[in-house]
């Protein structure tokens, strides 16, 4: 009986820690500049190892911050994986009549509970915004220029600039920063899940907007670093 509830609990809180893992892993990869739904199907997609398109998988490849996500995520997934297993195996030999049944039943009233917190949009949004302040806190996910957004010239390119709190940039309007003098252009910002296309020169930059812009990389970098 000491390990009547061994299963359920063990195998809850796996499949529940899983689900974190694979939203942070989704927010850092927005992070390296892939969109939001190829993110997450990015970041589902190699936690449960079923692998990615011939196009997906280059878009991985070929960046390094990305391929160090996916890398600990098929790390994380395995490991996830193989403790339920050995968690139900284990249960199965050891349980006797009743406790069988009563397992399962705590086990899908578990998933119940587990699927509402998952859902539920108040608690998503401060998981968002801790990791991402977590992550922008550390030299790794800095935003920088990817290569993966847009390079039509030698030297031009595309940033996404995430306003941190106490950011210079928050309470500036567009026309304050000066961009045309610099050859810089606001194609968007991305504000609470809304985007705002090709933004008028007085709109005013909040925390916590997302910028992406475009222009010489070397303006991009002075007139950006936070």
């Amino acid at each position: 009986m000491d390990g009547f509830f061994y299963f359920p609990f063990t195998t809850l809180l796996v499949i529940f820690t899983s689900f974190l893992i694979v939203r942070a892993s989704s927010i850092a990869l927005m992070m390296t500049g892939l969109d939001q739904k190829r993110s997450r199907f990015q970041a589902l997609s190699a936690f449960t190892g079923t692998g990615f398109t011939t196009k997906e998988a280059e878009l991985i490849v070929n960046n390094p911050r990305r391929r160090r996500i996916i890398i600990w995520l098929m790390i994380l997934g395995n490991a996830g994986i193989v403790t339920v297993i050995v968690t139900m195996t284990s249960t199965v030999v050891v349980s006797e009549g009743f406790q069988i049944p009563i397992n399962i039943v705590i086990l899908f009233l578990g998933l119940v509970v587990v699927y509402k917190i998952a859902t539920h949009t108040g608690f998503l949004q401060r998981w968002d915004v801790f990791i991402e302040n977590r992550l922008l806190k550390t030299t790794n996910f800095e935003e920088e220029v990817t290569e993966g957004l847009l390079h039509l010239l030698e030297g031009y390119g595309l940033i996404r600039v995430i306003v941190k709190e106490d950011s210079i940039l928050s309470g500036t309007s567009l026309n304050d920063l000066k961009l045309s003098e610099k050859n810089l252009l606001v194609i968007g910002i991305e504000r609470n899940g809304e985007w705002i296309s090709v933004p008028k020169s007085d709109e005013v930059i909040k925390e916590n907007d997302r910028l992406v812009v475009y222009g010489p990389l070397n303006a991009l970098k002075s007139t950006f670093e936070q």
